[in-house]
């Protein structure tokens, strides 16, 4: 005889099946059905336990699982993840899933981290990927990129050994914040990244996968999430603002700034490092540039009239075109102002005190240095064709090398000594570069201070220039 009745409370024990035998006495006693059952640890397929179960709720379940798998048993589970709180839903040969230590309700929110037995590539996985829990099928992680590292991880089961953590899942030691967006591509081939999630991340992570595909969409996409390059120009406000911001201390770096066309007259730009700057077409008019470093810096075009250039550096610069009428390159510290290879091509530089500069190769063709301090200024190889030097201070300027063809030398304050200063090629005119006067034809190419003075004396006419001490008249 079969008979149902319920035994125990309701929130934990359910109806159950006994069976009504009869002993010797004719009086009957209830016996549970015995069933045959596989348990196993909730999210491990393996080592799990055949037992007999003759319990009447599922509190009997719980204890025998306890007893025989060694756990704190919670909750009972079928294969598909769904809780078994009713032991008349157990039948023989059943395979039963026992949480462990958590209870039965809370582990209704749990993810489902069990792997089915059943083999195919519809099998559900749990990854826990840096502390975070990942549920998704073998199928979307091989199928999307069969030569990615994660396909080759779990298209054949435990090919690689992967580890597991005490629930089952496969641990993978990655950025789940980054491995998100990654996972959802392989889900439906769609690149979905959340706000504040740097691309640069994701696509780390998709070249340590090898996700070739998502590749190629984040570098586009990083690319377009970059703003666009301001070359704008900095305006004199923006630049005042700068200047008051920076401590008097502190070093001011503004190597390959565009000032092109700003307005920085009257401001005081001492030791700025301008290298490489665009300055081009600058109003710098009485500016105070005092050893700032305008290196290969761009001043075609500029206006730097009345500015204080004292031991400014301007090596390989390019300044063809601009005003520097009136500077003031000399330093009384002894500090020289460095135009090394400078391009000077049309630079007017009427009226400057260029004591000491060093001008060595640089391009002054075509300049205008008329009145000009150049003593003791470094000429060699410098350019000076058709310069217009009238009126300059020459007195000890090295011009070795230099060309002079065409250059206009009126006026000069002090004389010119050819011998050590001037050129051969200069020499080998049929004229005095000086005077204008016509040499003999048995002229030496070296002339000396006597053999000058004594062309002087006999020439037809008065020298125009000068007296018989070679000085200004």
């Amino acid at each position: 005889m079969t008979v149902i009745g319920w035994r125990g409370s309701l929130s934990r024990c359910s109806p159950s099946v006994f069976r009504v035998s009869r002993g010797a006495g004719g009086v009957g006693r209830e016996t549970p059905s015995m069933k045959r059952v596989t348990l196993f640890v909730r999210g491990n397929g393996r080592h799990g336990k055949v037992v007999a179960l003759y319990g009447s709720t599922i509190c009997d379940v719980l204890s025998l699982a306890s007893s025989r798998l060694g756990i704190r048993a919670t909750g009972v589970y079928n294969d598909k993840g769904g809780v078994i709180d009713d032991i008349g839903l157990i039948r023989d040969d059943d395979v039963l899933f026992v949480s462990d230590g958590e209870s039965c309700v809370d582990d209704q929110n749990e993810p489902m981290i069990t792997e089915p037995l059943t083999g195919g590539q519809t099998d559900w996985l749990t990854l826990n990927v840096g502390g975070r829990y990942f549920t998704t099928t073998r199928s979307t992680l091989v199928s999307k990129e069969p030569d990615s590292m994660l396909s080759h991880m779990f298209s054949d089961r435990d090919a690689w050994g992967n580890k597991r953590d005490h629930r089952g899942a496969f641990l993978i030691d990655r950025s789940p914040e980054y491995f998100e967006p990654i996972l959802n591509y392989l889900r439906h081939g769609q690149l979905i990244v959340n706000d504040g999630v740097n691309l640069l991340g994701v696509l780390e992570e998709a070249k340590f996968f090898g996700i070739d595909s998502l590749i190629e969409h984040l570098e586009l996409a990083i690319k377009n999430s970059q703003p666009a390059e301001d070359h704008s120009p900095i305006s004199r406000k923006e630049f005042i603002r700068f200047l008051l911001a920076t401590p008097t201390k502190s070093e001011l770096r503004c190597q390959g700034l565009n000032f092109s066309g700003a307005d920085l007259s009257r401001l005081d730009l001492r030791y700025i490092n301008f290298k490489m700057a665009n300055l081009s077409g600058c109003n710098l008019t009485q500016a105070n540039l005092c050893g700032a470093c305008l290196e290969r810096a761009d001043l075609s075009g500029s206006m730097l009239d009345g500015a204080n250039l004292q031991g400014v550096k301007m090596l390989c610069s390019n300044a063809e075109g601009a005003s520097l009428k009136s500077c003031n390159f000399e330093d009384p510290s002894g500090l020289k102002a460095n135009l090394e290879g400078a391009n000077l091509k049309g630079v007017d530089m009427e009226g400057s005190q260029m004591t000491g500069i060093n001008l060595r190769v640089a391009t002054l063709k075509n300049a205008k240095l008329k009145n000009c301090n150049l003593r003791g200024a470094t000429l060699a190889g410098t350019d000076l064709e058709n310069c217009d030097l009238s009126g300059c201070d020459l007195q000890e300027a090295n011009l070795r090398g230099s060309n002079v063809k065409g250059a206009i030398f009126e006026e000069m304050l002090t004389p010119l000594h050819m011998e050590k200063s001037l050129p051969p090629k200069l020499l080998q005119k049929k004229k005095c570069a000086i005077c204008n006067i016509k040499l003999p034809p048995s002229w030496e190419k070296k002339l000396s201070r006597r053999r000058i003075l004594n062309l002087i004396q006999t020439s037809p006419m008065p020298h125009p220039r000068v007296d018989g001490n070679l000085r200004p008249l």
